[in-house]
């Protein structure tokens, strides 16, 4: 990797990269705490809802005052120093900006905002997986129909996947199953922002000292983030779903392999080359030692016997055949890391991870009963929670997407634990991303082979 070298070679040249960044939550102020050190790199703006607190943003993460104190964005560029606004459309379409980074993790706000990006000749990379999940494949092409590139944000776990999967094919090795994570249990699929800290290891105090928001953190718990994640991962990568949904089977680091093979060899995948969710607790929910809750994996088959033999003479991890090695990233570092994906955008082309083709969906389901006239509150609430399932499946039953799943009112009755078609809510046709969504359901009416 000699992205380092490449910045250090920007700065030196006073051909820094120009970065817009929308949404000063917990994601970008991390990004920030790094863009600051980073050599190479100009923030040129940032922009939130509350000017206010973009700045609180800069100033927690070690921004000197000065640094941030640019009257608008045109002496920004011209001092070297950073633009605060509330103006999304202006950073955008500003030309003294290359690169924007969208972290608002409102779906439909960003839908509306990389479009106009991607029309105003900017890379984008994408932190609002939300929206990558519904019509990522679209965004994709319209990324490239404009000569720009589309981008998931390394740091987050799609973007790590994806960069496991792309290591192990490069190496020349067949990819049976990648994935992430996570503290589940099948009741968690119940859990509202009342209940997530109980479920989640913090108590109500350690969470609010935190800023933590507990909808966000409950759609992590609730198995909805999952779904989303691993959609864009089945998009971006060719792996496919699991036929049901996610079925979060216990693993330790060492049993990976182990777990990660096919069923008919003792594991619990339904085919080879598929994502999964390892969870950190048996199912009677005792707590797993060495577990990869906060990480990542990819498992590949070692397909000759000279391969195996490699495997175990370099102590690699397997499944008691030596056929089936695991490496994995065991803590990711989120906002921390988006640094990565912003040079491989800026300095190489390369995203970190883009939709192929529509293979995935996350859709929306019932979390308790619903009745008609109810708001639908999105991924992480009351109403709905996320279920991963093939996009074929998705697209023949008419299933409306989580990422979609916002502000929504219901017009009929649905069941808790079935899924929510478009026949079910009202939805504003001419928004843009409903637009894109029917746009995408049309182009993508078949799902693309895996690759």
């Amino acid at each position: 990797m000699n992205l380092h070298r490449k910045l250090l070679e920007r700065e030196a040249g006073g051909n820094r990269l120009r970065v817009g960044v929308i949404g000063a939550g917990k994601f970008g102020t991390m990004y920030l705490s790094q863009a600051r050190r980073t050599p190479g790199i100009h923030l040129v703006g940032l922009v939130d809802l509350s000017p206010a607190r973009a700045r609180e943003a800069l100033a927690a993460t070690g921004w000197p005052a000065e640094r941030y104190g640019a009257p608008s964005l045109a002496e920004a560029a011209r001092t070297g120093a950073t633009f605060v606004g509330d103006d999304a459309d202006a950073l955008i379409d500003s030309a003294h900006v290359d690169i924007i980074v969208e972290v608002t993790g409102n779906p439909p706000a960003a839908v509306r905002h990389m479009l106009r990006a991607f029309a105003a000749g900017k890379h984008v990379v994408n932190v609002t997986v939300e929206a990558d999940a519904f019509c990522g494949p679209l965004l994709a092409r319209r990324a490239a129909e404009a000569g720009v590139v589309y981008s998931l944000a390394y740091g987050d776990q799609p973007a790590l996947i994806c960069d496991l999967v792309d290591w192990a094919r490069t190496a020349g090795l067949d990819v049976v199953c990648a994935g992430r994570g996570h503290k589940w249990l099948p009741h968690f699929a119940d859990s509202t922002p009342d209940t997530v800290w109980e479920h989640y290891g913090l108590s109500a105090e350690q969470a609010r000292l935190g800023g933590l928001n507990p909808q966000m953190f409950n759609s992590f718990l609730d198995g909805s983030k999952p779904a989303i994640e691993s959609a864009a991962v089945c998009n971006a990568t060719g792996l496919i779903p699991p036929p049901h949904g996610l079925e979060y089977p216990p693993s330790s680091l060492t049993t990976i392999p182990h777990v990660c093979r096919p069923r008919r060899e003792g594991g619990q995948l339904h085919a080879k080359g598929q994502v999964e969710v390892l969870s950190s607790l048996e199912r009677d929910g005792r707590p797993i030692d060495d577990n990869i809750r906060w990480g990542v994996f990819v498992v590949f088959e070692g397909d000759t016997d000279y391969v195996r033999r490699c495997f175990g003479e370099y102590g690699m991890i397997t499944d008691p055949s030596g056929r089936y090695g695991a490496l994995y990233k065991r803590w990711h570092l989120i906002g921390l890391e988006l640094g990565i994906s912003v040079a491989a955008v800026g300095l190489r082309g390369e995203a970190t991870g883009t939709a192929t083709g529509h293979r995935a969906d996350a859709i929306a389901m019932a979390k308790r009963d619903l009745k008609p006239g109810e708001m639908l509150d999105g991924e992480g609430g009351y109403t709905v929670v996320g279920t991963l399932m093939p996009a074929q499946a998705s697209l023949a039953m008419r299933a409306f997407p989580l990422g979609l799943a916002h502000k929504v009112k219901l017009l009929r009755p649905v069941a808790k634990g079935m899924a929510l078609s478009w026949d079910d809510v009202e939805v504003d046709e001419g928004a843009e991303a409903v637009t894109l969504r029917r746009e995408m359901e049309s182009l993508f009416a078949e799902p693309a082979s895996a690759g």
